[in-house]
Formats: C-alpha cells, sequence, structure tokens
C-alpha cells in the first residue's frame, strides 16, 4: 500500500457518548489507511464496553485501558509510545473531525518537502449560544512567531511526523495545561510547519464543564512558571524584544484564563504585568480595563461579545 499509515491517538475517560461521536468520525474519514489507539484512563465504564456495539469494519482498532487514573496527558503518552503509523494525529473525545481531515493532511505532507514534520488545521468552536471558526496562516519555520504569542491549533488539529515526535520527546506531563503549547514549541525547533486553512475540527464547549484547560490555579501555580523555566532563555536567543514579546503574550495569556474563571484579582495583576512588558498593545490595554473593572465589566463585555455572536459566525484567521 502506498498511503502511509495514520495512528490517532485518543485519550478517553469517563464520557461514552462522546467517545462514540469521536470514533464515529475517525471511522468516516476518506482516508482508509489508519489505525486507531483509544487509551481508556481507568474510565468507570470500560472504553472497550463503551465501543462494543460499534462495527469497524476495516479501521483497525486497539483500546489500551490504564490500571488506574493517570490523566489526559499521561493516557496521550501511551498511545503515541503504542501506536505505529509513520504519522501521528490527536483526536481528544469531544472533539470530531471533518471526514477529509487525515486525507488533506496526508496529502499536504505529500506536497511538502522533507523539511516539514508538522500540518496542522483550523477548528470551529461550538459553544452553547454561538460558533467560532479560526484558521490559520502561520507556516514555515514558526518558533520565534510562536514565542511572540502567535497560536497554532490545540492537539486536535495536529499531524505529526514520528521520526519529528521522536526528535522533540514526548509532550511533557509535569503540565497539568499548557502542554500542546510546550509540545508545539519543542516540535518547532526539529522541522517546519503547514497549515490546511480550513476548519477541519470541531470542539464542543458547554459552560460549566470540566475540562483540562478549565484549571486557572494550576495553570497560575504550575503552567504558567514551568512554560516560562523552560522557554524564557530560547525567546532571548531572538533577541531582548523577542524576549519580552514571550514574556507578554504568556502572562496576557495566564490573565485572561483568570478573568475567565473569575479570579478578577489576578487577572488585573497579570494582564497589567503583560501591558508592562509591551506597553503598546491595545488589545492588553481593553484586556487590562476589562479587569480592572472586575466582574461587572467583565461581565457586560461577556455580554456584548455573545450578541455579536449570535448574529454572526465569525471566521478569524491567525
Amino acid at each position: 500500500m502506498n498511503d502511509p499509515l495514520v495512528s490517532v491517538v485518543l485519550p478517553t475517560y469517563d464520557r461514552p457518548e462522546n467517545l462514540r461521536n469521536a470514533v464515529q468520525s475517525v471511522q468516516e474519514q476518506t482516508y482508509s489507511h489508519i489505525e486507531l489507539v483509544v487509551v481508556d484512563d481507568h474510565s468507570p465504564t470500560p472504553a472497550a464496553d463503551t465501543l462494543s456495539s460499534l462495527s469497524f469494519d476495516e479501521l483497525t482498532v486497539e483500546i489500551i485501558r490504564h490500571e488506574e487514573n493517570r490523566g489526559a496527558n499521561e493516557a496521550r503518552n501511551t498511545g503515541i509510545r503504542e501506536s505505529t503509523g509513520e504519522y501521528i494525529a490527536f483526536l481528544d473525545d469531544d472533539d470530531d473531525w471533518a471526514p477529509s481531515k487525515i486525507e488533506k493532511q496526508v496529502a499536504a505532507f505529500r506536497e511538502a518537502g522533507p523539511e516539514v514534520g508538522v500540518v496542522y488545521t483550523g477548528s470551529e468552536y461550538v459553544y452553547d449560544d454561538y460558533v467560532r471558526t479560526v484558521v490559520f496562516s502561520l507556516e514555515g519555520d514558526v518558533t520565534e512567531a510562536m514565542l511572540r504569542g502567535r497560536s497554532l491549533g490545540e492537539f486536535t488539529t495536529l499531524m505529526v511526523r514520528r521520526d519529528v515526535a521522536r526528535a522533540a520527546g514526548l509532550p511533557d506531563t509535569d503540565f497539568p495545561s499548557w502542554q500542546d503549547r510546550d509540545w508545539l514549541l519543542r516540535l518547532s525547533r526539529h522541522c517546519e510547519f503547514k497549515t490546511v486553512p480550513e476548519a477541519l475540527t470541531t470542539r464542543r464547549r458547554k459552560t460549566g464543564e470540566d475540562s483540562i484547560s478549565d484549571n486557572f490555579e494550576e495553570k497560575r501555580d504550575i503552567s504558567y512558571p514551568l512554560f516560562i523555566e523552560k522557554h524564557r532563555d530560547l525567546a532571548a536567543e531572538y533577541g531582548w524584544r523577542c524576549e519580552r514579546a514571550f514574556m507578554a503574550a504568556t502572562t496576557e495569556s495566564l490573565g485572561q484564563e483568570a478573568l475567565k474563571n473569575g479570579y478578577y484579582a489576578d487577572a488585573k495583576k497579570y494582564l497589567l504585568k503583560a501591558l508592562r512588558y509591551h506597553p503598546l498593545d491595545r488589545s492588553r490595554l481593553v484586556y487590562a480595563l476589562v479587569a480592572y473593572g472586575g466582574k461587572y465589566t467583565y461581565r457586560a463585555a461577556h455580554t456584548l461579545a455573545s450578541l455579536l455572536h449570535r448574529v454572526r459566525t465569525d471566521t478569524i484567521h491567525k
């Protein structure tokens, strides 16, 4: 077979209905040479039981169950280690894909030179009351742009060449959040990136839903200082302006998370700190002003944004 094998790594914990939807989106891919590695992080209802009613036809499926709950990051790494494909793609159990996603990413690898080791797509974010579509343009040597705050897709948008993943090392499980951000930076030091500028991933988010990205205190106390410790020196290699831009972008990201999660004192602290690192950025000034008013200004701004989203679907190019 000329088509390279693509390994899809799908970590899951206690989301049986979501898991079935995610797996069905893998079954519906127009690209056929896929192995699916489901890593069950000791769900109360085993993933094997959840998926027993599905017919996999020609899809190769392996279900691995942790003997104890070890977290989504460890589950993802188990999947990487146990998979065998030339390319590795990632799917969270509460997300799903457009049928052409894998086919278009493999085509992008074929069209690119050997220097490309990561192909990623855009996403459609489906919230309770609006939809936001994000597509990306950043490609090539992306390290400095990422250090300066440019964003790329999350794990569920990525396809990574196995030899590049091996060179960069596994995602760092010391991060309770921002693990994808850290890994993307490390991958970028070993290869170039290419984007498929289409929203081929759907990410569904509900208010109050548990998510690895929503624990602000872990992000503040562990992920934020660890991310700076690991990457500030790299930013400094690109010059003092890049270092300050790195600190501003990283600190602003934490401040925005504080604002979203109701930690208004932290939001003021970190957003003002980000502004000091980069005082001419108008968007940071707006966030700082919103945070300064606490829950009242934040709720007003959030309500206005929601109203705007209800009347139109945003396509954001990054």
